[in-house]
């Protein structure tokens, strides 16, 4: 698959353009909003130049680059296209509407497309003449630093395909996996405690934000904590791709979103993108330092580290993933220091189902049931 298209040119999409035109693929890009490809464009141009001058790329490999993307002006621009992946906004009329579009223009063997995070593949795909040409390939952010590319196939998709996109995100030097159709996928599934779990402990006033990400980073060896985190993603991306999950599993309690996060999202504190967020990321602004407490950090991280792992060992019990790729998923996709489930192995996972217990017993919430397979291990 050498002609590839990329609809949207936001972050993510002029990302997976640069990945793909990296690899020698002819990449076209369209966007509704035509001013935002040349913005893209010419910030990739500047992404591009300063890996020249780091000398991370040559001359030459970036004038390839740029050279394989060309600005499509209309939805037609790909009738050549064998690969066209979506990177819109995250709703699904918009998307449909889009591809369904799509199929007037395409030929019948191109492959379509979406790095959704959070949307079902399945119901995106039923939309189409051909669902069977559909699948999801998720990407994180930044596409061209993030290993990790979640290839997803819905209940319709073509049986070979998943396999074939598997093998050219490889080519494409990526870290795939393949994960069922389900909220969320494999990462974002397993992670909603890292943040869930962070805004419960400071709504209940347990502890501050920068308390809370000071444990995880300082106990868990995480590279950033989950305020951090959410105000490096976006508070209300964060906050949508919560409100999905927790929606498509039909209001399940344990992904149940924060008030707190609804109203950071409500207040437009969105985060580094918009100067400020649960830190201050203004000039001259300086980060609070945090009050610290070891006996308060150990049950900080337990606690959400119980999570996770809670979550990851569900996983694997309903076959969302294998446990490779459960395990790859966290570490490529999130960062995360190990893998959860080898992780529960070395805390111990009787430990584990002690935690929480103990948390169930005092909420008296369906947030803190175990998985049936949690106690067999």
């Amino acid at each position: 698959m050498k002609y590839v298209g990329i609809i949207g040119a936001g972050t993510m999409g002029i990302g997976i353009a640069q990945v793909a035109a990296t690899n020698g693929c002819k990449v076209w890009v369209y966007d509704a909003n035509a001013k935002q490809v040349e913005t893209a464009t010419v910030g990739l141009e500047k992404t591009l130049t300063k890996l020249v001058d780091k000398q991370k790329i040559s001359a030459e490999k970036m004038t390839e680059i740029l050279a394989n993307i060309s600005i499509a002006t209309e939805l037609k621009d790909f009738k050549d296209c064998e690969l066209i992946i979506e990177a819109i906004i995250e709703n699904k009329e918009i998307k449909t509407k889009v591809f369904t579009e799509l199929e007037n223009y395409v030929s019948e063997s191109c492959v379509l497309s979406s790095n959704t995070s959070s949307i079902s593949i399945t119901s995106l795909g039923a939309e189409l003449k051909k669902p069977e040409r559909f699948i999801g390939i998720h990407f994180f952010n930044p596409a061209p630093l993030m290993p990790l590319v979640e290839v997803i196939p819905s209940l319709l998709t073509e049986k070979t395909l998943a396999e074939k996109i598997y093998n050219l995100m490889k080519e494409w030097g990526k870290t795939p996996v393949i994960a069922k159709d389900i909220p969320g996928f494999i990462v974002n599934r397993i992670a909603r405690p890292y943040y869930g779990e962070g805004l419960r402990i400071v709504e209940e006033n347990i502890a501050t934000p920068e308390q809370v990400d000071d444990a995880m980073k300082t106990f868990g060896n995480f590279k950033m904590g989950p305020f951090e985190l959410m105000d490096l993603i976006g508070v209300d991306v964060n906050f949508a791709v919560t409100t999905t999950v927790y929606k498509d599993y039909f209001y399940d309690p344990k992904y149940k979103p924060s008030l707190l996060q609804q109203r950071m999202s409500e207040a437009k504190l969105h985060g580094r993108k918009t100067g400020k967020g649960f830190y201050d990321y203004s000039e001259g602004a300086e980060k609070p330092i945090p009050q610290k407490d070891d006996a308060l950090y150990q049950q900080i991280f337990l606690r959400i580290i119980s999570m996770l792992i809670n979550e990851a060992v569900e996983a694997k019990r309903l076959g969302v993933a294998n446990d490779e790729d459960i395990e790859l998923a966290m570490q490529k996709g999130v960062n995360y220091p190990k893998g959860l489930l080898s992780w529960g192995k070395e805390i111990g996972y009787a430990k584990i189902s002690e935690t929480l217990q103990s948390l169930y017993e005092e909420y008296q919430e369906e947030r803190y049931r175990q998985s049936p397979l949690l106690r067999k291990l």
